[in-house]
């Protein structure tokens, strides 16, 4: 991811990575792939199909938990 940032004009434009396909753990790998993200310079997460295929509440939570993730001071760049 490192080298995707870096290709981004050095984290000029913002690297945003695409969620995937709905699963049985999106928050999880939602939550995992955000650390990913925002520890290698990445500026956002795409979470279309993780969130709105599930029950309101359920996408709620998971889109809490991202942006719980990038909100947070501890998780930096590595």
């Amino acid at each position: 991811m490192r080298y995707q940032v870096a290709n981004c004009y050095m984290g000029r434009a913002g690297l945003i990575n695409s969620g995937g396909e709905s699963g049985k753990d999106d928050l999880q790998q939602a939550v995992r792939t955000a650390v990913i993200n925002k520890r290698a310079g990445g500026m956002g997460l795409i979470l279309g199909r993780k969130a709105f295929q599930k029950p309101l509440k359920d996408g709620i939570a998971l889109l809490n938990a991202v942006q719980d993730v990038y909100l947070d001071t501890k998780v930096t760049v590595a």
